[in-house]
C-alpha cells in the first residue's frame, strides 16, 4: 500500500491499482475456488487503509472476517515473502455491518417518498396508464400534505385513490379503477419478499456510507446479503433506490486523486439475472457517469459474460482468475475473457486463463493516461485479515459497540398518510353513522305521527253506523211529529 495505489500482487514486477483510476470502476472474475473473494478483501483493504470508504454486499457472508486479523500461517508468510509484501502483519479494518433484515446488521431503510412513483413504476413493471395513476397518487398526497414513508401509507392511499376515483378523474384525469387493482397486487408481490422492512424510517443518510475513522481509515460497509439474494425483487429495490440516490446527491468533482467511495458487488450474476430492466438501466447509467462523482464499482462474479456488455465496456480495472474450458460453452467464456485484456506478448492470455492457479489472476490496470496496462500474470498478495467469516459472538460485539446502533437500530412510526386517511375515514364513518340514525329517527317520528292521524279517522264502519244512526234518529223524530199533528 502507497498513498498513491493499492498492491495487489506480483508478476516480474509490483502489480498495483491506482487510486486515482479506481473511479474508472472494475471485474473480479473467476470459477468457484479460484480465490475471488480474497481479491475482493485485499482490494477493499487497501481502499479502507487509504482512507476510501467501501461498500460491500456479502452474498456469501465470509467477508465479515475483514474486522479481525488474519491468523498467521506459514503459506500466508510464504506468499507475503514471495510477492515482497513487507511488513507483511495481521490487522483488523473497521467495519459496519448492515441488514435490510435488520438481522446481521443495521436496518437499511428507505420512505417511500424517496424512491418516487417514477422509480417505483419501473420497478414494479407497471405501464404507461398505471405509472399514471401511481403518479397521481403521489401528487395527491403532496397536495393534501400526506407523508408517504412505508408500505401502509402507500397501500391507504391506494385506497383512497380507489374510492374517489370520480372526483379525482375531473381534477387530475382519469383514474382507473382497475389500474389502482394491478399497483396494489404488485405491491403485495413486493411486500411478501420483505419489501415492508426496508421502507420506513430512519431512512438511511448516505453520509453514512462516507465515514472514516478518526486516524483517517475508510469504514468498510458490509450489507448481509445471502438472505437478501433470495428475494430479488427486494434486492433490486435497494439497489436501485441506493444507485439513484448517490447519483443525485453526490456533487460533480471530476477525477479526484482517491475515490470518495467504492462499492463491491459480490455474485454479480445474481445481480444481473432475470433483473428488472429499470435496474439495468440505472446500473449502466450509474456505471457511465458517476465515476466524476468520485464512486468506484467493482463487479464480482464467476463468469465475465455475466456482466452485459454495455456495463463491461466500462470497467477499465480487471482481475481475472482461472476458468474452465471443458465444454465449448466454457471454452467462448474464456475466449471472450481473453479478448478483453491487452495482450502481452509474453504468453498466450487464452491458453493461461486456464492454467492460474489458486491465487493468481491475470491483472490489467489503468496506468497514467487511463490506458489499461499490458496483462501480467500475478501472484496475488495475502490479506491482513481474517479468512472466512466473524463468529455470532463477535459480529455482536461489533454491532453493540457501532455509533449507528443508536440513529438506525430502533424503528420510528410517525404520524402520516396511514394514520391521517384512517382518521379521515373514521369521522366520515361517525358522520354517516349519525347522519343514518337521525334519518332513522325522522322517519320513526313520522311514521309515529302518521299512525296518531290514523287513530283519530273513523273508520268506515263507524262512519256507516253514525249515518244510519242519524237517519234512524231523524225517521223517529219526524213519525213522531207527524202523529201529533193528527191529533
Amino acid at each position: 500500500m502507497t498513498e498513491t495505489s493499492v498492491f495487489l500482487g506480483k508478476s516480474d514486477k509490483r502489480e498495483v491499482l491506482s487510486l486515482k483510476h479506481a473511479n474508472r470502476h472494475g471485474l473480479i472474475s473467476g470459477a468457484t475456488g479460484t480465490g475471488k473473494t480474497v481479491t475482493l478483501q485485499i482490494i477493499a483493504e487497501g481502499f479502507s487503509a487509504a482512507g476510501v470508504p467501501v461498500f460491500v454486499a456479502d452474498v456469501k457472508g465470509d467477508l465479515s472476517g475483514v474486522a479481525e486479523p488474519v491468523e498467521m500461517k506459514d503459506f500466508l508468510t510464504a506468499r507475503a515473502q514471495t510477492v515482497g509484501l513487507d511488513p507483511y502483519e495481521p490487522k483488523g479494518f473497521p467495519v459496519c455491518f448492515w441488514d435490510l433484515f435488520g438481522e446481521q446488521g443495521h436496518p437499511v431503510r428507505a420512505t417511500v417518498s424517496e424512491m418516487g412513483p417514477l422509480l417505483l413504476s419501473r420497478l414494479l413493471d407497471l405501464n404507461d396508464t398505471q405509472e399514471g395513476v401511481l403518479t397521481l397518487a403521489f401528487r395527491l398526497a403532496d397536495d393534501e400534505g400526506l407523508l408517504l414513508l412505508d408500505l401502509k401509507d402507500l397501500r391507504a392511499l391506494l385506497v383512497t385513490v380507489a374510492d374517489r376515483s370520480k372526483e379525482l378523474s375531473a381534477e387530475y384525469g382519469h383514474v382507473s379503477r382497475a389500474s389502482v387493482g394491478a399497483i396494489q397486487r404488485r405491491l403485495l408481490a413486493l411486500e411478501e419478499q420483505g419489501a415492508e422492512r426496508f421502507f420506513g424510517e430512519p431512512a438511511l443518510e448516505l453520509k453514512d456510507f462516507l465515514r472514516t475513522t478518526e486516524d483517517g481509515a475508510g469504514i468498510i460497509n458490509i450489507l448481509a446479503a445471502d438472505k437478501l439474494m433470495q428475494t430479488p425483487k427486494l434486492y433490486a429495490t435497494f439497489l436501485l433506490w441506493l444507485l439513484s440516490e448517490l447519483f443525485e446527491e453526490l456533487p460533480e468533482i471530476g477525477d479526484p486523486d482517491k475515490p470518495k467511495l467504492v462499492f463491491f458487488f459480490d455474485e454479480a450474476h445474481l445481480l444481473f439475472d432475470e433483473a428488472p430492466k429499470a435496474l439495468l438501466e440505472k446500473v449502466e447509467q450509474v456505471v457511465r457517469l458517476i465515476r466524476s462523482k468520485g464512486v468506484g464499482v467493482f463487479f464480482v462474479t464467476q463468469n465475465p459474460l455475466d456482466v452485459p456488455d454495455s456495463v463491461s465496456s466500462q470497467l477499465g480495472n480487471r482481475v481475472q482468475h482461472a476458468l474452465r474450458a471443458f465444454t465449448p460453452r466454457e471454452q467462448r467464456v474464456v475466449k471472450a475473457a481473453a479478448d478483453t485484456f491487452r495482450p502481452n506478448p509474453a504468453f498466450d492470455t487464452l491458453e493461461v486463463i486456464t492454467q492460474l492457479g489458486i491465487g493468481e489472476a491475470l491483472v490489467s490496470t489503468l496506468e497514467s493516461k487511463g490506458a489499461p496496462s499490458v496483462v501480467q500474470r500475478t501472484l496475488i498478495r495475502p490479506p491482513s485479515s481474517r479468512m472466512g467469516p466473524l463468529t455470532i459472538t463477535e459480529r455482536k460485539n461489533v454491532l453493540r459497540y457501532s455509533d449507528m446502533a443508536d440513529k438506525y437500530d430502533d424503528e420510528v412510526d410517525r404520524e402520516s398518510a396511514y394514520e391521517i386517511l384512517k382518521e379521515r375515514a373514521e369521522k366520515l364513518a361517525e358522520q354517516e353513522a349519525k347522519a343514518r340514525e337521525k334519518e332513522e329517527k325522522q322517519k320513526s317520528s313520522k311514521r309515529t305521527r302518521s299512525r296518531r292521524r290514523r287513530s283519530n279517522r273513523q273508520s268506515v264502519g263507524e262512519a256507516a253506523f253514525k249515518t244510519a244512526a242519524r237517519t234512524l234518529a231523524r225517521e223517529l223524530v219526524r213519525g213522531l211529529l207527524g202523529s201529533l199533528k193528527r191529533r
